[in-house]
């Protein structure tokens, strides 16, 4: 597991904010809800779609909670 992996369920955990870039398109403010992890491949689940984790780019895990 990278680091990245780590700071997302720690993210998801104390439910804080993140932002990210996902195939050239920044996403702000996106609710993590969970990570599922199926044959080697993670996908992150927000309140808005599912994510797969390979494609995301310049995670940021914000301060701010919900």
């Amino acid at each position: 597991m990278n680091i990245e992996l780590r700071f997302l369920q720690k993210a998801i955990e104390d439910k804080n904010f993140i932002t990210f870039f996902y195939e050239d398109q920044k996403l702000s403010n996106i609710k993590p809800l969970t990570l599922k992890e199926e044959e080697g491949v993670y996908t992150l689940v927000t309140d808005k779609s599912s994510y797969s984790f390979h494609k995301i780019k310049k995670l940021k895990i914000l301060k701010e909670r919900f």
